[in-house]
């Protein structure tokens, strides 16, 4: 006779609750509490043939009863207790109904809060296309557009892919990047200047900048060939469609955004190495191999990507998941020194990042994010390091207005060269992608207003709250330990690893001998008379002012043009 020491935990509380909260206490007498496990378990296999009273899947009672269920069938396999394929049919049936209900109440559930997000916007504030483009891109309500009748699918390969590592070592000792870095600080870092100055390889170059400032490679053992294999082969990737806005650049500035804002606020002291540099890493990757096509476009195209991750954060899946297949080479892998336990924290990070990268989940995100504020706890660092590369991604609004206005040309000539392919497939064009049609500095205007400047106040909010949690009288501050100017300020790869290594040993020696070495973890306290500067509050007021201009020109261009056609 099998005891409740030999069932496993689960139906061992199954059991147990055979005096508290069963399912079919109508069914039990006293005599029953003396009953084994196995006896129990019995008892309920034949309570699953009576369905005469089993409430409507879509009600609350339901749920109760159909986990009990489940567990019993759970159990009696378990125990080798048979059960009637009728019994057992009937009720995995009304069970996957109760799955299905639940799921469409969520799924109702979610559209109301998005649609609810976007109930602000009055009926003219905004041209229908910026409102369609706002739902469509920020929401879950518009996942899909349905294909007219007479429309018929034509198939085009968008794919022409082009590799882009070429070895740069000769050049690299007669660059002065220090003189391009001195800005790396600053919300204001000229990303493209940075990257014309490195002829078109300012990934590597940010990227390595960042490692070394911190000293990573060495902290985290990670090796300085694999590290920069591993950066060029990202490049490599950012440049495989040649898109206008999602490249190598972009990636490059939401590389130094990101770290901008968690130095710029003190964020860095909250963070050990290994989350530094998953915060890093998932830069990085946030759109790497990125199609320069959105999503729905995926969708609607029945794309194999979109096939691979059913509909779901599809780029974003690809994105991070091509990322770690990456890392599984060797001469690519990053992270292998790291224990079972670090890749796992360091795999769990980069992937919650990315995926909050998903501009569909913003409004939930930011609920998400407005709730924790209002509670004492502490905010998890997953969600808080998600929503500073959420708004790293969306930034250049708050960029001065010769970056922002550069990024606004190449994401419309994405969009554009979207809807031409949408028009070759025969499908719907896409908000914002119609080239003769398109309001862009309305769309700007729609864009800061009602998603750019609501996730940075959000951000900033939750800045100060963690910091306001970090603070300790200044008294109590011990000496300053992140450094404010690079070891290494270029990428250039040593003539083999031995030489690499003793560098790298001697640059230790100097930070230990020189100044305060930084320990592993960078946790440290920061003084609460330190002022949390918000740089992109004007930039965002001066920019969507100047668009609101834009906007009276654009109007009244179009309007002449509709006098000069008339007959």
């Amino acid at each position: 006779m099998l005891s409740a020491d030999h069932l496993s935990p689960i139906f061992s509380n199954k059991a147990k609750s055979i005096g508290e909260n069963h399912l079919y206490d109508r069914h039990i007498d006293e005599d029953d509490l003396n009953k084994t496990p196995f006896d129990i378990i019995e008892h309920d296999v034949a309570v699953l043939g009576d369905g005469k009273y089993l409430p409507p899947a879509d009600s609350f009672d339901a749920l109760q009863i159909g986990s009990e269920r489940l567990r019993t069938i759970i159990a009696a396999l378990h125990c080798n207790i048979g059960v009637s394929r009728d019994d057992l049919l009937r009720n995995l049936d009304y069970i996957a109904s109760i799955l299905e209900a639940v799921h469409q109440d969520e799924t109702r559930r979610l559209m109301e809060e998005d649609d609810g997000a976007l109930s602000e916007i009055e009926p003219d504030s905004v041209p229908n296309e910026v409102r369609d483009w706002l739902a469509m891109t920020f929401t879950r309500s518009m996942s899909t557009i349905k294909r007219r009748p007479s429309d018929k699918p034509k198939f085009k390969s968008v794919a022409q892919a082009i590799r882009a590592g070429i070895m740069v070592d000769r050049y690299l000792r007669r660059l002065s990047i220090d003189i391009k870095f001195k800005t790396i600080n600053e919300w204001t870092f000229d990303v493209f200047s940075v990257n014309e100055f490195t002829s078109g390889q300012c990934l590597r170059y940010v990227g390595f900048e960042l490692m070394q400032r911190y000293n990573l490679p060495n902290k985290l053992h990670i090796s300085i060939t694999a590290l920069q294999n591993f950066l060029e082969q990202m490049e490599s990737g950012y440049s495989k469609y040649r898109n206008p806005y999602h490249n190598l650049i972009h990636a490059a500035d939401v590389l130094q955004t990101t770290y901008q804002i968690i130095y710029n606020s003190g964020l860095m002291n909250w963070l050990n190495d290994h989350e530094l540099f998953a915060m890093f890493i998932a830069a990085i990757v946030h759109d790497f191999e990125h199609t320069g096509t959105s999503n729905n476009f995926h969708i609607q195209s029945r794309s194999d990507v979109a096939l691979i991750y059913n509909d779901r954060a599809v780029l974003e899946n690809h994105h991070v998941s091509a990322a770690f297949r990456l890392m599984r080479i060797d001469d690519y892998n990053i992270v292998s020194e790291f224990s079972t336990d670090e890749y796992k924290n360091f795999r769990h990070l980069v992937i919650e990042m990315v995926l909050a990268t998903d501009m569909s989940s913003h409004f939930a995100q930011l609920k998400t994010m407005k709730s924790l504020l209002s509670m004492p706890e502490n905010i998890e660092k997953s969600k808080a390091l998600a929503l500073v590369l959420h708004s790293a991604d969306i930034s250049h609004p708050g960029k001065p207005w010769s970056i922002h206005y550069s990024w606004t040309e190449s994401l419309m000539e994405e969009y554009f060269k979207q809807g031409e392919k949408e028009k070759e497939l025969g499908l719907p064009c896409s908000p914002l992608c119609d080239r003769d049609n398109t309001l862009v500095a309305e769309s700007q205007i729609g864009f800061i207003q009602y998603i750019v400047e609501p996730s940075f106040v959000v951000m900033g909010d939750m800045l100060e709250k963690i910091l306001k949690s970090l603070s300790v009288p200044d008294s109590e501050l011990p000496s300053p330990s992140i450094p404010a100017k690079s070891v290494s300020s270029s990428p250039s790869p040593p003539a083999s690893p031995r030489s690499l290594n003793e560098s790298t040993t001697h640059q230790d020696d100097q930070l230990e001998n020189g100044r305060e070495r930084k320990p592993s973890s960078m946790t440290t306290p920061i003084g609460r008379s330190a002022i949390f500067r918000r740089p992109w509050a004007e930039y965002l007021k001066e920019n969507r002012e100047r668009w609101i201009r834009e906007a009276d020109e654009e109007k009244r261009r179009k309007e002449l043009k509709v006098i000069e056609e008339e007959p």
